[in-house]
């Protein structure tokens, strides 16, 4: 590990000095990759030199020790050297965790997909609630949200909704809410006060560029038709809304929140993108499918990941038996004390998978 270490420090010197040579400055794309290196291992780089300072005060102490000080000063060096000896201890471990490798889509917007599922008209209201939520994370984090597609329902909920989260890291704190969420909950459609059990599919996508993965034209069928919504709501006199479908792969996606129909195509070309960087990712990666369900969790939208129990206030992440007792924040976005412990959980898992 320090051979590594003391490899990154040697690089970000180089780094240091190439950001700030003229020539490379020229070159916009070379600085701004070289610029993107630099910020990734800073952190590393700055918790390796803390964990050199810590090694050498407790030599330092040492030393003074061998002189025979007095009484009250030898308490004193021993003191110092137990503390940083604890200090050292812990940065071991951050700096395992910084030297993991990272996820390359972290620093990527996301394209959500939430479903109801099972449970009719209560499932939607709940796939609503769930959109909620997730806005007002985004907000929380001063990012961007765009819905891309949506199909309502009379009561308010929607059947499905599409949209884009647009802010730094979006993805490496949004890439865990993939999978099924449960709600139990007395449902506005029910008037005998009986709690109902619906859930709703979350999938989350890296956004991905075209520069990244190129569609082919000739793999897509594309049909428009005119967008409707329940009670008359979002109907368009034109045919704006657009259906694409990838004929290999059978994946179609539709898209008619904008009134304009390239618009509508634009979006719904960005989100079948995503989908089958996802798809082919998933087939690239079955031989390694056990790591990567470690590493992240198997992202399975089948998975249940999560209940929402209202009549008791509690929210619960199956995959880390994480329990807490405040729905109400977390339904109005609070997020991040269950994020933070996932984080956390995967982080442990992939050392250990490092260390063995």
């Amino acid at each position: 590990m320090f051979t590594k270490l003391a490899f990154i420090e040697e690089r970000y010197e180089e780094l240091s000095q190439k950001i700030s040579d003229p020539e490379i400055i020229a070159d916009q794309n070379k600085w701004r990759k070289l610029c993107k290196e630099n910020s990734d291992i800073t952190p590393i780089v700055e918790k390796y030199r803390e964990y050199k300072k810590a090694k050498e005060a407790i030599e330092s102490s040492q030393e003074m020790l061998e002189e025979k000080p007095d009484k009250d000063f030898e308490e004193l060096l021993l003191l110092e050297i137990e503390e940083n000896k604890e200090k050292i201890a812990q940065l071991e471990e951050d700096l395992k965790i910084l030297l993991i490798p990272k996820d390359p889509n972290d620093e990527k917007n996301v394209i959500v997909e939430i479903r109801g599922g099972t449970g009719g008209e209560e499932a939607a209201l709940f796939a609503g609630s769930l959109f909620r939520m997730y806005s007002m994370y985004a907000e929380n984090h001063g990012w961007k949200i765009d819905i891309m597609n949506s199909n309502p329902t009379e009561l308010g909920g929607y059947k499905e909704i599409t949209f884009t989260v647009e802010g730094d890291g979006a993805y490496s704190r949004l890439k865990y809410e993939s999978g099924v969420h449960r709600v139990q909950r007395v449902p506005e459609t029910e008037s005998g006060g009986r709690i109902h059990t619906s859930a709703a599919t979350v999938a989350v996508l890296p956004e991905v560029e075209e520069v990244e993965f190129e569609i082919n034209a000739n793999d897509l069928r594309i049909d428009v038709f005119r967008a409707g919504g329940p009670g008359g709501q979002c109907v368009n006199t034109t045919d704006s809304a657009v259906r694409v479908t990838h004929i290999p792969t059978g994946l179609v996606v539709s898209c008619q929140d904008e009134k304009s129909q390239h618009k509508n195509k634009d979006k719904a070309l960005k989100v079948l993108r995503s989908r089958l960087y996802e798809f082919y990712e998933s087939q690239r990666n079955d031989a390694i499918s056990q790591e990567r369900k470690s590493q992240v969790g198997s992202g399975d939208r089948s998975e249940r990941i999560r209940t929402y129990n209202f009549p008791q206030g509690r929210v619960s992440d199956h995959r880390i038996n994480l329990t807490l007792y405040k729905i109400e924040a977390i339904m109005n976005g609070d997020l991040d004390e269950i994020i933070d412990s996932l984080i956390t959980h995967y982080q442990s898992e992939k050392l250990k998978n490092t260390q063995d």
